[in-house]
């Protein structure tokens, strides 16, 4: 079953539990004079996921599709999307752009470099580039200053089927990285040099919502959970002795 939620002005969680992996999956849409899809779904999620856009816009009106990473739930209906929605473009860093998208899209995306900014209306978001954070190298993922919304992609990962919004959601995200290799998931987010610098950039922003992927929308102060979420993977996931950057 697919539900949605407002949680924030004009911006929509879309949400399908799958029993199978107990896990949710999460497409974001920021209703506006350019309407922006954040995650399309996998290809088996499409019918559902268009139906809830269906009933908050007209879905040929999208205009913006964005996603962190080339994954199956981040992106793997996006040729789906720009069939239904033909002025409808990609969003992509360079590296994104060039190793995956220009060739798996049937439309081409339109490149972004860091911290670049733009409007869709009453919305501005500023494009982040965030190397392996949540993991793959061409890792990206988006802020909406207007809303203070942060579209944290798999960061912050739940498992079950929780209510939409909560305030705190910082021990359940941490609960597969605690559990080490019993879970799958303990290698999703790789410990590297850009982590922590990363983390924190995003805390600094000091966001008023993050808009997971997997899992309840965190609100309340993002920022402390972000600082926590790093303090977190730094003690389960640094290796001994080494020195990550601060």
């Amino acid at each position: 079953m697919t539900t949605i939620t407002e949680i924030a002005p004009d911006v929509f969680r879309i949400s399908t539990y799958v029993k199978a992996a107990d896990l949710q999956f999460n497409q974001f849409l920021v209703r506006d004079d350019e309407p922006l899809l954040y995650h399309t779904g996998q290809n088996a999620l499409f019918a559902e996921t268009r139906m809830a856009v269906a009933s908050l816009i007209d879905v040929a009106a999208l205009r913006w599709i964005g996603f962190s990473h080339f994954e199956s739930d981040e992106c793997g209906s996006l040729n789906q999307w720009l069939a239904a929605a033909p002025h409808a473009t990609p969003l992509a860093g360079l590296l994104a752009a060039a190793t995956c998208i220009n060739d798996f899209a049937i439309r081409p995306a339109r490149v972004l470099e860091d911290a670049a900014s733009f409007a869709t209306g009453r919305h501005t978001f500023q494009f982040l580039v965030t190397p392996y954070v949540p993991h793959n190298w061409e890792s990206s993922l988006l802020y909406d200053t207007t809303a203070r919304v942060l579209f944290a992609s798999d960061l912050l990962l739940q498992h079950g089927n929780p209510a939409p919004v909560i305030d705190d959601v910082l021990e359940p995200a941490l609960r597969d990285f605690a559990a080490g290799q019993r879970s799958p998931f303990h290698d999703s987010i790789p410990w590297t040099p850009h982590t922590a610098a990363t983390l924190e950039r995003l805390a600094a922003l000091a966001p008023g919502t993050l808009a997971i992927m997997h899992g309840a929308a965190c609100v309340g102060d993002a920022a402390a959970t972000l600082r926590g979420f790093s303090a977190g993977l730094r003690r389960l996931l640094a290796a001994p002795g080494a020195s990550p950057s601060p």
